[in-house]
């Protein structure tokens, strides 16, 4: 997975070797070493939508031979509205509802549409390099060399022009088919496992695809966050950085769905109550922020859209907003003011909010399961579960401040770091400790002085 995410790192295009350079103008112009990365992370997103999809039709065919009608609607849903979802999104991003390609609507239709644009998508890469292409355009970045910012000009072809519209289309598939699909299938069927106690194969098998479709799905989103915010960088990220943003983001997800699921077989109604509140909440807070600016819907979403269509779209992008955060962080803000919709601002404050607020809730929420739990745990050690999932929570909140603190690939650019912020809340108690000191000393020689000052008089 480490080598597949690897490439989502690349700012803008592709990621060009080190190679022969000239200085000219102040500006350090790269000639580019005509290779081109492999599409692999097209690849493994085609795989994980395919294997998905396939298992879940599987699980469908099983609870229908034992009439388990409940559970089958419901894994029906969750298969196939992030399906139509997906391919939606990438009929909008390749603007093929203007071309005339009657058969790649068709397997869109089909929900065949990540399946023939992977397939482009190799044909682009394997046809690269066989005939010279003309110079198309320029692309200016900064690289960080050893605390250093060197500016850059790399030299984009149509190939990699190309190639970087499919890239940036399976990134979005991934999100959407990580938190509108894989997500509330994995809670499903992990609350109906506990529930009939016992495993099928074939929902085990759904339950794996689908942890490693959220947890890829969360990379790509921390990764695109840092695409985003720091775009006029040249972004690079080290094995280390991915391997620590996997874990931090498995052990968050990991956590906060058996959370929910184990809540949920205590209190079932409840569950909903609890989600909901968490849905609304995050949908509606860019909207109340934008309310707050008192500003103007963000122009350039399409330019084709009436004021009617951008409210649509934008209402669909703040819901998978909202759905990213019921389950795990975003990693950006949104601001529907802005062009790209996104903050560039790195706010500490709302991450330590968030992540307290999170904490806080799954604290509540097992415990309440604890004191609440059916007897299908009597042979369980529910004090040692409340345990290992806070555990576990506090372990994915320490690899996300490790990520912050020495394995970011901007951590030069940020005016705080994690350490800094950490020394600062410590430094304010200590000075609020000292105070209390100081006024209790002052309080009690100013009674001694009093009681001699009495004597003295009496």
């Amino acid at each position: 997975m480490c080598e597949v995410a690897m490439e989502e790192q690349g700012s803008e295009i592709t990621d060009l070797e080190r190679g022969s350079f000239r200085e000219e103008h102040g500006v350090m112009v790269v000639t580019p070493q005509r290779r081109i990365h492999p599409p692999l992370s097209m690849v493994w997103t085609t795989l994980l939508y395919c294997a998905e999809f396939i298992t879940a039709c599987v699980l469908c065919r099983s609870y229908h031979k034992t009439n388990d009608v409940i559970w089958m609607s419901f894994t029906i849903v969750f298969m196939l509205v992030p399906a139509v979802l997906i391919q939606l999104t990438l009929t909008f991003i390749h603007r093929d509802l203007g071309r005339d390609r009657p058969l790649v609507l068709f397997l869109h239709l089909l929900q065949l549409g990540p399946v023939i644009r992977c397939f482009e998508a190799l044909v682009v890469y394997f046809k690269a390099g066989k005939s010279e292409e003309p110079y198309v355009t320029l692309s200016r970045k900064i690289s960080l060399e050893k605390g250093m910012e060197i500016p850059r000009e790399l030299e984009i072809g149509q190939t990699e022009r190309t190639l970087a519209t499919h890239r940036n289309a399976f990134k979005r598939t991934a999100v959407i088919q990580a938190f509108l699909g894989s997500t509330p299938q994995l809670t499903l069927q992990l609350y109906a496992t506990i529930q009939e106690k016992y495993i099928l194969s074939a929902r085990l098998a759904l339950m794996i695809i689908t942890l490693i479709s959220i947890t890829y799905g969360a990379l790509v989103c921390s990764v695109l966050a840092i695409q985003i915010i720091y775009d006029d960088y040249k972004v690079r990220l080290r094995p280390g950085a991915y391997l620590c943003m996997v874990v931090w983001r498995a052990l968050e997800i990991t956590t906060r769905v058996t959370t929910l699921v184990l809540f949920s077989t205590a209190l079932t109604h409840w569950v909903i109550l609890v989600g909901m509140v968490n849905l609304l909440f995050f949908f509606f807070l860019p909207w109340v922020e934008f309310w707050i600016k008192r500003g103007s819907l963000a122009e350039g979403v399409e330019k084709n859209f009436s004021k009617l269509g951008t409210t649509v779209v934008l209402s669909m992008f703040t819901l998978l907003y909202a759905c990213i955060n019921v389950f795990c962080w975003s990693a950006v803000n949104l601001d529907l003011t802005h062009q790209e919709l996104i903050d560039r601002k790195q706010t500490w404050t709302r991450l330590a909010l968030y992540y307290s607020g999170r904490f806080l809730e799954n604290f509540v929420l097992i415990t309440l399961w604890y004191y609440f739990k059916s007897d299908f745990y009597e042979y369980v050690c529910a004090p040692l579960v409340v345990v290992q999932l806070l555990i576990c929570y506090s372990l994915a909140v320490l690899f996300m401040l490790l990520f912050y603190q020495f394995c970011h690939p901007c951590r030069p650019l940020f005016k705080y770091n994690v350490h800094d912020c950490l020394h600062c809340v410590c430094c304010r108690r200590a000075r609020r400790g000292q105070g209390k000191m100081a006024s209790s000393y002052s309080t009690a020689a100013t009674m001694l002085v009093q009681s001699e000052e009495r004597e003295s008089s009496a």
